[in-house]
C-alpha cells in the first residue's frame, strides 16, 4: 500500500545523504515503529512520506499512485494524516474548532472532547481554549494527537509522539495507542519513536542509522538486538 522506492535525500548544498537509497514497503495495516540514534534520518523518513519535504531521488508509491510530488495536502486527501514532533500553533482557531474540523464538522462538545480525554486533557479545561494561547509543548503535542486520532485516517504518522509529555499521559498514550491498533485493525500507524514502551507494542520495527535500514522485525527480535548494542 505505502512503498518507498530508492529514496535518497539530502539538503542543498550539503551532500550527505540523509536518506541513502532507502527501500521498503510498509504493510497494509498494523503498528510499526522507526526507531535509531539522533541523525540517523527517523523525521526526515516521516515528513517524507507525509509531502513536507520531496525525495532527492527515488519514488513513493501509496496504492500503485506515485505520490511523490504530491502536497501534504493532496496525501491528507488521500488519507494520510502527521503529527509533528513540533506542533504548529494556529491563531484564531479553538481546540474544539480544530478537533472538529478533524472530525468533519457539527459535532457536539461531547464528540469532540471524548478525544481530549484520549490524551489525557480535561475537555472542560480545554476546548474553548485558542491553540496559540498560553499552551505549554506538551498540551500542544497531545492535541494535535486527539486531532489526528480524530480523522481516523488509513495511514496515520506521529513523529515521537512521547515529546514532552508527562508521565502520567505518556502512560495514557501508549494504551491509546493499544486501543486503536485494536479498534482500527484495517489501518496503518507508523511511529517514530525512541521509547521502549512504545516499541514494545508494536507489530514491527525497523532501525535506522545513517539513512538505511540496519535491521527491522518482531519487537522482541529488535528490542533484544537494541540492548546488544
Amino acid at each position: 500500500m505505502l512503498e518507498l522506492q530508492n529514496v535518497s535525500f539530502s539538503v542543498k548544498d550539503n551532500p550527505k545523504m540523509i536518506l541513502n537509497d532507502f527501500s521498503y514497503a510498509f504493510p497494509e495495516s498494523g503498528l510499526v515503529a522507526i526507531t535509531g540514534p539522533n541523525g540517523s534520518g527517523k523525521s526526515t523518513l516521516a515528513q517524507l512520506l507525509m509531502g513536507v519535504k520531496t525525495p532527492t531521488k527515488g519514488r513513493i508509491i501509496l496504492n500503485k499512485v506515485d505520490i511523490t510530488k504530491k502536497t501534504v495536502t493532496e496525501r491528507a486527501r488521500l488519507g494520510v494524516a502527521f503529527s509533528f514532533q513540533q506542533p504548529v500553533k494556529i491563531k484564531g482557531i479553538t481546540v474544539f474548532e480544530l478537533i472538529d474540523i478533524a472530525l468533519g464538522g457539527g459535532n457536539d462538545p461531547k464528540e469532540v472532547g471524548s478525544y481530549l480525554k484520549m490524551v489525557g486533557l480535561n475537555p472542560d479545561q480545554y476546548l474553548l481554549r485558542e491553540i496559540s494561547s498560553g499552551l505549554s509543548g506538551g498540551e500542544m503535542k497531545r492535541i494535535e494527537i486527539a486531532s489526528v486520532l480524530a480523522r481516523n485516517t488509513r495511514i496515520s504518522i506521529f513523529d515521537e509522539p512521547e515529546a514532552g509529555i508527562d508521565l502520567w499521559s505518556f502512560s495514557a498514550l501508549k494504551n491509546v495507542f493499544k486501543k486503536i491498533k485494536r479498534n482500527n485493525p484495517d489501518n496503518l500507524i507508523i511511529i517514530i519513536s525512541h521509547q521502549e514502551k512504545i516499541l514494545e507494542i508494536t507489530d514491527e520495527i525497523l532501525v535506522l542509522e545513517s539513512g538505511k535500514i540496519i535491521k527491522h522485525g518482531k519487537p522482541e527480535k529488535i528490542l533484544s538486538f537494541l540492548k546488544e548494542r
